[in-house]
């Protein structure tokens, strides 16, 4: 795993624990539970990329349509 999504991580899991009253024996469950909300953020965020590359797409021929005419 790359150097700085481990880290994310562990700064989110310590935000987890911290919010939860830093309770003892849990860091794996917020490990994890950390680790799956960043994963599925970066899904999301994948899945939302081509509709905005598209629509940036359209955004500049159109600029450049009107920009030779």
């Amino acid at each position: 795993m790359d150097q700085a999504v481990t880290e994310r991580i562990r700064e989110r899991a310590y935000e987890i624990w911290a919010a939860n009253g830093c309770p003892d024996g849990q860091a794996e469950q917020h490990w994890f539970t950390a680790e799956r909300e960043l994963l599925d953020a970066q899904k999301t965020a994948l899945a939302a990329q081509p509709a905005m590359v598209k629509k940036s797409s359209r955004t500049v021929r159109r600029g450049s349509k009107q920009g030779s005419a």
